[in-house]
């Protein structure tokens, strides 16, 4: 049934609908910033669409999609929905560079109103009409956006002075054989040469097999399969 919302989509909308994916069954679109609230706004109010149950907004970050000549911009904002009534389930992208705004969807569905709070603290990424735009996890000292990919390793927080309280001693920092904040490790230096896998997208730099599931006939001459 999700295919006729997305088949909808494309008749209502036409070019405002830049792709679409039905990757394992999910069906998904992908809009241009500029069409954000207009998209959601059509499938919250379309009869045949309903989409009065949001579910969650959240974000994924491609630093690489930056860097590359003629990439793609950097962040994926992603909005799921479903409607209750007709039983169907669409998710909306939309790309989005550093600092670039998207408009906020509260007007559509209150709900969103503190997901787009935790993309904003977690990746950085401003909601244009949003009442109360404000970190929601981190607290408002907190130096940078902890789920960016290119958060700093190393980086303690917080950023201000410890409490002095007699009898305790102050812990440093994870080392890093101890883990790392927010497990920032350096997977690709610690995997290197090794058939071992952490991720599909660490695992392909890496020139290793697509998954531990795949036979040992998929790895790389770089990397030959293990032993083990």
């Amino acid at each position: 049934m999700s295919k006729k919302v997305v088949e909808r989509l494309k008749a209502e909308l036409k070019t405002k609908i830049l792709e679409t994916s039905d990757f394992r069954g999910d069906e998904s679109v992908v809009v241009a910033p500029a069409d954000w609230r207009a998209v959601a706004q059509f499938l919250a109010s379309d009869p045949d669409c309903a989409m009065d149950h949001f579910v969650d907004l959240t974000a994924v970050d491609y630093p690489e999609r930056a860097e590359a000549p003629d990439g793609l911009p950097r962040f994926d904002v992603i909005l799921m929905m479903r409607s209750m009534s007709k039983k169907h389930r669409i998710r909306v992208k939309t790309r989005v560079g550093d600092g670039e705004p998207v408009d906020s969807l509260i007007s559509v569905w209150e709900g969103v109103n503190w997901a787009e709070r935790e993309v904003w603290d977690m990746f950085g990424i401003p909601f244009t009409g949003h009442p109360d735009l404000r970190r929601i996890l981190m607290y408002d000292a907190f130096v940078g956006h902890p789920l960016r990919k290119d958060y700093p390793i190393a980086q303690t927080q917080p950023l201000v002075a410890y409490r002095e309280v007699d009898g305790t001693v102050k812990l440093p920092p994870f080392g890093a054989d101890e883990g790392q904040p927010w497990s920032r490790v350096d997977w690709t230096e610690r995997l290197d040469g090794r058939d071992l896998q952490v991720s599909p997208a660490i695992g392909l730099q890496q020139h290793q097999r697509p998954s531990l599931s795949e036979g040992p006939e998929y790895a790389s001459p770089k990397h030959p399969p293990s032993e083990d």
